[in-house]
């Protein structure tokens, strides 16, 4: 039993306390919890947290999983207090990537789970990531805002303090992996584990593949000394892709903080956009399941699609959001998913669908096996269409601005509201997407030549930039 942080239980902490209040506000994102420590989430919000996770769940058993960030300990033993003083037993599986997580709320039929993380923010960031059974992500629209509700409110005390017993789930993590391909080339690879969580599973994974590789930070550490864990920004594909070129590896891999992105380079070290490496993974997960359904984040070129149904697939288009995928996955049936952000959804049995950025690594190396071409001379046929890649301004009023673009081209082209804007001819698109958190626009264009895209693209950002 963890000892629960600042002693025993009494009034004071059933109490609604207004400052608390005031900091759970700032901390509830939407699609999890965050915030810089100690500034905005301590140990007085995580039990608070772990009390009102444990109640949504009902007192069900839950899996509480932490990355290597130097107050993770901290946060999870006041999380695991609250978890069990609200009457939820807890499996505490250590220091884990979030995919191992999501595997082990599945194996252990648990009732849920709670990762200890931020992901690929900076050291000063922690937070929480929270699923309910069979690992389906709790977000804005699915129960994350009846948790913050819970967390400031006055609560009764449960009938029975729970228990904590520890598990170790990396071996069969690592079966789980070695499921997704069939193929294992004996192909050189450079790995960037940006000192985050994917190496705790990778090593074992790699110690049963053929692959020989040069491996950079693999050694979890949440100060994050050498790079950002952030592999969507180029700068940070600095060290990776320089070894690449050093070592003639065949291609790179990077992964994000908590291991549930990855994002690719070739054997050029030319990063290769995450759209069109959906693409390409696509056709190692429709072998196993052929004539599937595959989804593609709205943001994605047109080539996607294409490629999906070249290779016998149905092509879906889905919004922007890890929870948002892994629902429409589940509702449609889909096979495979993949977004802009690098993460690569994977369905993995009939009960859990997850993003995972090591089974991202196992579908590419099955499409090489089988290929047996450069990743630069398989990804080039789909650089077909030219690309805005995404653009970012902060605007005044998002909204009247969308608003006011969508008037232009009503009853000229074909508009959708799927997530935003999205706005299709038929020799050209774009997505006029919101943030979430901020009074910024989000747009990405393509067009079938690059004269058509530039002159569009300009006009769009023209009009952001006036609206600033």
């Amino acid at each position: 039993m963890v000892t629960p942080a600042g002693g025993p239980v009494n009034g004071a902490l059933r109490r609604s306390v207004s400052s608390l209040d005031s900091a759970l506000m700032t901390i509830f994102k939407a699609y999890d919890i965050r915030g810089i420590v100690p500034g905005e989430l301590g140990p007085q919000q995580a039990r608070s947290i772990g009390r009102a996770v444990a109640r949504f769940f009902g007192g069900a058993t839950l899996a509480v999983g932490r990355d290597a960030r130097t107050h993770s300990p901290a946060l999870r033993d006041a999380l695991v207090t609250g978890l069990t003083e609200a009457g939820s037993d807890v499996v505490d599986i250590g220091l884990v990537a979030t995919p191992m997580l999501y595997f082990a709320v599945d194996e252990l039929k648990l009732g849920g789970g709670v990762m200890v993380t931020a992901s690929h923010n900076p050291a000063e960031y922690n937070g929480f990531k929270v699923c309910g059974a069979h690992a389906v992500p709790v977000g804005e629209a699915s129960g994350l805002r009846e948790i913050e509700r819970m967390a400031g409110a006055d609560a009764p005390a449960a009938a029975r303090t729970g228990a904590v017993r520890n598990a170790d789930v990396v071996a069969p993590y690592v079966e789980h992996l070695l499921a997704v391909g069939e193929q294992r080339p004996a192909l050189h690879a450079v790995l960037d584990c940006g000192n985050g969580m994917a190496g705790v599973g990778l090593e074992g994974l790699l110690a049963r593949l053929p692959l020989r590789t040069e491996r950079l930070y693999f050694e979890p550490d949440g100060r994050f000394p050498n790079h950002p864990a952030d592999p969507l920004h180029v700068e940070n594909l600095a060290d990776l892709r320089r070894e690449v070129r050093r070592s003639g590896a065949d291609f790179g891999a990077a992964f994000d903080g908590d291991g549930d992105r990855a994002i690719f380079v070739d054997e050029r070290a030319e990063p290769v956009p995450a759209d069109l490496m959906t693409a390409l993974l696509a056709r190692s997960q429709l072998r196993r399941h052929p004539g599937g359904r595959v989804l593609y984040d709205l943001r994605s070129s047109r080539a996607v699609p294409e490629e999906i149904r070249a290779a016998g697939g149905v092509a879906e288009m889905c919004r922007v959001g890890h929870s948002f995928v892994k629902a429409q996955m589940r509702e449609s049936g889909a096979v495979f998913a993949g977004e802009l952000s690098g993460h690569f959804y994977f369905r993995f049995s009939d009960t859990l669908v997850a993003d995972d950025g090591s089974a991202a690594l196992m579908a590419l190396l099955d499409v090489l096996g089988r290929e047996r071409r450069p990743l630069s001379e398989l990804i080039a046929p789909l650089r077909r269409y030219a690309t805005s890649g995404e653009i970012s301004r902060r605007v005044r009023d998002p909204k009247a601005l969308i608003a006011a673009v969508e008037a232009e081209h009503a009853g000229k082209a074909t508009i959708s509201h799927l997530d935003g804007l999205l706005v299709e001819y038929p020799d050209w698109w774009f997505n006029l997407r919101p943030s979430n958190t901020e009074p910024v626009l989000r747009l990405n264009l393509e067009a079938h030549d690059a004269a058509r895209m530039a002159r569009e693209r300009d006009r769009l950002v023209a009009r952001m930039e006036a609206a600033a």
